[in-house]
């Protein structure tokens, strides 16, 4: 895992994307302050424009780096779920710019997942998580299912876990509102 790691970030540091295993599915990550890796994502993925992304953080203290204001409910929200939840917040800020929704808004998933938490730790930033395929294609559950051209398509491609079945599907997502109130978007 060290090794996996280390090159991990070496490539992300150097504006590069990964393929890697995440707490959901396989995704293609890069550092999510970083424009010109964004956009490395939006052309490997053939992906519009303005549609934003999920980012991964390793640890709750995170969240209020990269959201302007953090509503209370949402501490409670994050231990009342024992599934990955993505969490759609109103304001994002010291993000890539190409990153958020239009409206500003940034989803952030608090990942539990050893491998995921080290990588973002040794990193130190947050790293886009997009599911490692095409536009308008499925989401792989494992390795073997992802196209040769998207892996042809990455900087590096992580060792671990390549022959292992995601049993878990795409995250739940949440969406705060900036009153405090919050919807289930997808379960």
């Amino acid at each position: 895992m060290e090794e996996d790691i280390k090159k991990a970030v070496e490539v992300l540091k150097n504006s590069g994307t990964i393929l890697y295993p995440t707490d959901t599915i396989w995704g293609i990550g890069c550092d999510a302050t970083s424009n010109k890796a964004v956009q490395k994502i939006i052309k490997i993925k053939s992906r519009a424009k303005e549609l934003s992304f999920i980012i991964l953080v390793e640890k709750e203290s995170r969240i209020t780096d990269y959201v302007d204001k953090v509503p209370e409910i949402l501490w409670d929200l994050l231990k009342s779920f024992d599934t990955p939840t993505t969490v759609i917040y109103p304001r994002s800020k010291n993000l890539a710019k190409n990153i958020a929704a239009k409206d500003g808004s940034i989803a952030i998933r608090l990942v539990k997942d050893e491998f995921c938490q080290r990588l973002i730790s040794q990193l130190n930033k947050p790293i886009v998580s997009t599911s490692a395929n095409f536009s308008g294609e499925s989401s792989p559950f494992m390795f073997r299912d992802i196209s040769d051209e998207l892996k042809r398509s990455v900087d590096y491609i992580v060792k671990m876990h390549r022959k292992k079945l995601s049993k878990v599907k795409a995250s739940t997502i949440i969406k705060l509102k900036p009153n405090g109130e919050f919807e289930i978007v997808r379960q």
